[in-house]
């Protein structure tokens, strides 16, 4: 009669340990019946053998053998990270007084049987053992894959949080630099607001753009422009402080933010060093080689509160005093004047001389030519 509560493709293994081959042959003709797989050693030193290639569901162990007995035996296995939780069943010759039976307990056994076997109360106990160790399997299992669902789920969660920090990366920062945009930017600004209004501090907005960069690009194509544009980009970020904020709006159009400044002046002064800095030779790859080539930098700036004290006030007062710097030649640095804004300035384009009502159009259109 098989036992149809186990798994059809796994057997069990019961180390069955006499020294005497009759015993070893009783038992076995009584574990026949089950679908188990019998592996027997005939002496201590066998069993340890054993159970250091196999893992047993049970170990049968007589308890009387000569050389290494079973309770000796039991000691070690129970001494053994490996076999400490395996069920050993004591085999004694005949009926065992209750001080040795609580030395096998001490050393690892779980019961006694005693000889000559009764093959029902044998079987019946193998049967229970069998079903402890199919359920400890299952748990062992079952534990198993719930870590490594586990795994699979933190692996989920930590691809999902990265995946978050790129599409985040991507909507507040600018692709080909890695600048903040003028989304992140306009936010920066506001936090900017905020700070020094609550700290009474100042702090500058400055607009900048690069002088001959349109050339650049039809000249060596965009490339060259994209090489320009990164080295600016670097350049920028490694001379100013990591407090301050610098953010590509597009274009050769770049926009900063100077905290906590001591006054205009030190500003300029320090947007002029900048200037001279990026306005330095770069070097840009061509199918053929690389070249070197220089743009000049413009900027314009505003100052909190003096020159505004809204972002828009202050956005729109940085592009205007920018724009007077390109109307009057680029290349320099200049601190936002009343006079920036004169309400309509004149654009002479293709069609001739119109009226804007708005410097910052007109800026783009001058910028265009160049």
């Amino acid at each position: 009669m098989k036992d149809s509560s186990l798994p059809s493709l796994f057997r069990p293994k019961i180390l069955v340990v006499d020294d005497l081959y009759a015993n070893r042959l009783s038992m076995r003709h009584v574990l026949t019946g089950l679908r188990v797989e019998l592996i027997e050693a005939d002496s201590g030193n066998a069993a340890l053998a054993a159970c250091l290639e196999h893992e047993f569901a049970l170990i049968l162990l007589d308890v009387q053998m000569p050389g290494m007995d079973g309770v000796e035996v039991a000691q070690l296995l129970n001494g053994e990270e490996s076999t400490r939780d395996t069920p050993v069943i004591f085999v004694t010759a005949g009926s065992t007084d209750d001080m040795d039976r609580l030395k096998g307990y001490d050393v690892g056994a779980v019961d006694y049987i005693t000889k000559p076997l009764n093959p029902p109360l044998l079987s019946a106990k193998v049967r229970n053992f069998l079903d402890l160790y199919e359920s400890r399997r299952a748990l062992k299992a079952a534990l198993a894959a719930l870590d490594e669902r586990n795994l699979a789920l933190q692996r989920e969660i930590e691809e999902r949080k990265n995946a978050e920090a790129r599409a985040q990366q991507l909507a507040t920062h600018d692709a080909l630099t890695g600048l903040p945009n003028r989304l992140l930017f306009v936010d920066r600004l506001a936090s900017s607001i905020q700070r020094a209004r609550r700290n009474g501090t100042r702090f500058a907005l400055g607009y900048m753009d690069l002088d001959g960069f349109k050339q650049v690009n039809d000249e060596y194509g965009h490339r060259a422009g994209d090489a320009v544009l990164q080295t600016i980009a670097t350049r920028l970020q490694a001379h100013v402080r990591e407090s301050d904020t610098v953010a590509r709006f597009g274009g050769d159009e770049f926009a900063l933010i100077f905290e906590a400044i001591h006054d205009e002046n030190n500003c300029a002064d320090f947007c002029t060093e900048l200037r001279g800095q990026l306005s330095e030779s770069v070097v840009v790859p061509l199918q053929d080689g690389e070249i070197s080539v220089a743009v000049g930098v413009s900027i314009g700036l505003a100052i909190y509160p003096a020159h505004g004290a809204s972002a828009d006030r202050l956005m729109h007062n940085a592009d205007c005093a920018l724009y007077t710097v390109k109307r009057n030649g680029k290349a320099a640095v200049r601190v936002f004047r009343p006079e920036d804004d004169n309400g309509l300035v004149a654009v002479v384009g293709e069609q001739g001389v119109g009226k804007l009502s708005s410097p910052d159009f007109a800026r783009r259109i001058s910028r265009s030519r160049g």
